[in-house]
This record gives structure tokens, C-alpha cells and sequence, in this order.
């Protein structure tokens, strides 16, 4: 009845009489809600497709869950080219476009960036022990029953986990995948691309070609934000005006699904609080730090390409990774990287490391103490660099787990909960549009680690 409901109301213009949970957005924002629905579905099911190797039920299942209208798109794959369109009912029909070791992007007429681009070698999996390769002989079988037993309790909850990874003093001592995912398949980390975006500014410092104190980081900006620091940025209290919700006609989905540009959206957004003073999660200044890592480099796709592989990813490790452009070039840091959860747990070593891995310094010892240390803003000081933390308010984010616990987190309950204290990095990707017990199930598994060592 919802889809007939729909599927009138879309053909004969009563939309007024369809009740707006049936659709799942506003009315109002008719026009923009069609074209994300069908942009949001090419996207994310191009990328499920061609990078994370979903099957076709799988990717409808995955894309239902954000909105039932995602259900009503119509989905045409093709291999050559690796492309995906989509439509609704023959409205706003969209096309993402898949290129290797780049990814998926949204095509949109007259911008032809990463049609320069050739396309990226994958790296060859390297067989030596995990962090260099992908030999891992270190599994602790106590801790892997407990994490077996969680993956499994979740999925009977319908969590829908998909990998879950635990890393101590340096090496895995457990994983665990739901059906069909493995040690090698690439998962959208969503919001966690945030603190790789972070990580690839203090690689950039490591470097001697970025500052934290830099300002005036954008010539479009005339007016009093060119007083904004990058640190300012990096710890979202720049005071910029961003509208983070994600619905039909917001900031937020312009951005990541209509947009060509997706710093572009942001930077135009207007300081709305006092520079230094207010926090606000906004994903427009995650890739407003992506613009100006681009711009860094030359503003030229490739070499933001061969920078993240040559100066983050190689020398971690890291290969399975595949870091997303928009149609302009710039790397969507916000929401768009896709890797396994063992190369996720990489990035989290890096952190725990003080920087280093794989005997490589990568990042200052200075840069990773700053950032998971707390914000100077008035509302919410518990988030540093582009990472959630623990501590810095009057409550603990996460009161059962210890106080220096901090972590990348992204939509669906994605986390690397990154622990100095015990030197432990926990790994969760998955599919969770509801609550998920990530702090109940890190607790048990930070208990059971105690207990082995002791």
C-alpha cells in the first residue's frame, strides 16, 4: 500500500495527500528529496558494487535503510563502463561512475576532473605479519570467543556487524566477520573518514608544509573568516555556520549527493558563532580541511592521490583502501573511505602509536597529544582533532571505558575506539540505523583482555 501510495501521488501531483512518513522527507523539499534519493542510491550502491563487492539484494537492503523511497529506485549496473545509474519513476535519473583505486563518483554534466585522471594499481597484498602484511598469527583464542559471541549476538539482534577487530600491544588478537564479509573487504567507514582527513593534515605538518596556527586558508574568504585557523577547523569550533541535518534541502545532502563540489558548499557558509567559542559537528568543515589539504598539494587530484598512498597508506600498510573525490577532485574527507577492518584498525594503531607504525614516524608526537586533547569551546569540549573523546566535559562520553579513550566514529555505528591507557585498538564496522551497544560490547571485551593478561 506505501509504494502505491506513493507511486500515484508521484504521478498525478496529489503529494499533498501522502503523509510525509510514507516518504520519508518533507514535501517541501519535494524536488531535492527525489534527486537525493536517486543520487544517494547510484552513489552508495556504485561504490557497494565495484569497491566493497555487494551483491545486488545486499546493496537494496543497505540503501532501504536510510529511507523507504530508496526502495522505489530503480538501479541499472553496468561493467563496462563500471557505472551505476538510477532513477525514480524516470525522474532525476543519475549516474556515478566507478574508477579503480579512486572509486565512485557522481557524474554531472560538464565536469570531466577525474576523467583526466587514469585510474590507480591497487596495491599487491603483502605477506609479511600484520601491520606490514596481512599475516596475522597472534590470535588469542579467549579473546576470540568473546568477540565471535559478540558478533554473533549482534547479528541475531539484527546490528547487522559485518567486522569487528582487536588490537593489543601492537597485534590482532581477534576478528570476527558476519556472512559474507571477510578480512579483505572494503566497508564505508562514513563520518571516520573525518579523522583520516585529521590525520593526513599531521602528516602535512610532519612535513613542514601546514601549520595548525595557519589563517587566511582560503582566498574566497575576504571578510573576518580569514582569521579562522586550521586548528580552529580541525576542531569544528570555527563558528561557521553548517546545517549537519541530513534531510531533503539541508547543508548536509546538497553536499554530499547534489552537489559537484563538496567544499563548495561550505565554503560559503557565514560565521555564525564567535571563532574559538561554540562547537558544531559539521561535516561542510571536514571537507573545507579537504580543500585545503587539495590546494596544498597544487590543487591537482593526482597529486592528492599519490599523497595519500605514498605518505599514509603505503607506509602503513594499508591496502585496501580507497579514498573518494567528488566530480571536482577534492577528496570527500567527511564521509567517503572505504576499507577493511584490519586496515582500519591500522589507522588506529597509527594514533595509538604515538604517530608511528611499521618502524615509519608518521605523525608529530606534538600533533597526536593535540588532537584527543579537548577543545577550548563553552558547549562541548570532549572532541579534538576530527576525534570524539572521552573526556573534556563534566561527564565522560563512554563512563565505563577508561578516561583516555577517544574515537572515530561514522554513521551505521562505525568505530576505532583508539585506548593509550591499555594499549588497545577496537574495531567495529556494520550497518546499524538504530542504537548500538558499543560501549556495553568494548567493555566486555576490554574486561576479557585484563583477565587474559593476568
Amino acid at each position: 500500500m506505501k509504494k502505491l501510495l506513493i507511486s500515484l501521488a508521484l504521478f498525478s501531483g496529489l503529494l499533498i495527500a501522502v503523509p510525509p512518513y510514507f516518504l520519508g522527507f518533507s514535501l517541501f523539499n519535494l524536488g531535492h528529496a527525489v534527486q537525493v534519493a536517486t543520487s544517494l542510491s547510484a552513489k552508495l550502491a556504485c561504490s557497494a558494487r565495484f569497491i566493497s563487492g555487494l551483491d545486488d539484494q545486499q546493496i537494496v537492503s543497505d540503501l532501504s535503510s536510510y529511507s523507504p523511497v530508496t526502495e522505489l529506485v530503480n538501479l541499472k549496473y553496468s561493467d563496462t563502463p563500471s557505472q551505476v545509474s538510477a532513477d525514480l519513476f524516470g525522474l532525476a535519473p543519475t549516474v556515478a561512475t566507478y574508477r579503480q583505486g579512486l572509486g565512485c563518483t557522481i557524474e554531472f554534466d560538464g565536469d570531466d576532473t577525474l576523467y583526466q585522471m587514469a585510474s590507480q594499481p591497487l596495491p599487491e597484498p603483502d605477506h609479511a605479519p600484520w601491520p606490514k602484511g596481512n599475516r596475522v598469527g597472534t590470535v588469542n583464542p579467549n579473546i576470540q570467543g568473546v568477540l565471535e559471541s559478540i558478533l554473533a549476538e549482534d547479528n541475531r539482534n539484527g546490528l547487522d556487524s559485518r567486522a569487528m577487530v582487536v588490537v593489543q600491544d601492537g597485534q590482532i588478537i581477534a576478528e570476527a566477520y558476519g556472512n559474507g564479509f571477510n578480512q579483505t573487504t572494503p566497508l564505508l567507514g562514513w563520518s571516520m573518514g573525518k579523522s583520516i582527513t585529521a590525520m593526513m593534515l599531521g602528516r602535512l605538518e610532519a612535513l613542514g608544509k601546514v601549520s595548525k596556527n595557519d589563517t587566511a586558508l582560503f582566498d574566497q574568504w575576504t571578510d573576518t573568516r580569514a582569521e579562522l585557523s586550521l586548528e580552529q577547523l580541525l576542531q569544528m569550533s570555527s563558528g561557521l555556520a553548517f546545517d549537519e541535518t541530513y534531510a531533503p534541502g539541508s547543508d548536509a545532502t546538497h553536499m554530499l549527493f547534489t552537489a559537484p563540489s563538496a567544499s563548495d558548499v561550505a565554503m560559503i557558509s557565514p560565521l555564525d558563532h564567535e571563532p574559538g567559542r561554540h562547537f558544531s559537528y559539521s561535516s561542510g568543515t571536514t571537507n573545507l580541511l579537504s580543500r585545503y589539504i587539495h590546494q596544498t598539494l597544487g590543487s591537482d587530484p593526482a597529486q592528492t592521490m599519490d599523497f595519500v598512498q605514498t605518505e599514509l597508506f603505503v607506509p602503513a600498510g594499508i591496502a585496501t583502501a580507497t579514498f573518494e573525490a567528488d566530480a571536482s577532485g577534492v577528496l570527500v574527507g567527511s564521509s567517503y573511505l572505504y576499507a577493511s577492518g584490519r586496515d582500519w584498525a591500522r589507522f588506529g594503531l597509527i594514533m595509538a602509536n604515538n604517530g608511528e607504525i611499521n618502524g615509519q614516524k608518521l605523525l608529530p608526537d606534538d600533533w597526536v597529544s593535540a588532537a584527543k586533547t579537548p577543545n577550548t569551546s563553552d558547549n562541548e569540549k570532549s572532541y579534538g582533532y576530527q576525534f570524539w573523546l572521552n573526556q573534556g566535559d563534566e561527564q565522560l562520553r563512554w563512563p565505563s571505558l577508561p578516561v583516555d579513550a577517544y574515537a572515530m566514529l561514522g554513521n551505521r555505528k562505525q568505530s576505532v575506539m583508539i585506548i593509550p591507557s591499555t594499549n588497545t585498538v577496537l574495531v567495529r564496522l556494520g550497518w546499524t540505523s538504530g542504537d548500538y551497544p558499543m560501549e556495553d560490547n568494548y567493555k566486555v571485551l576490554l574486561d576479557a583482555i585484563l583477565k587474559a593478561s593476568t
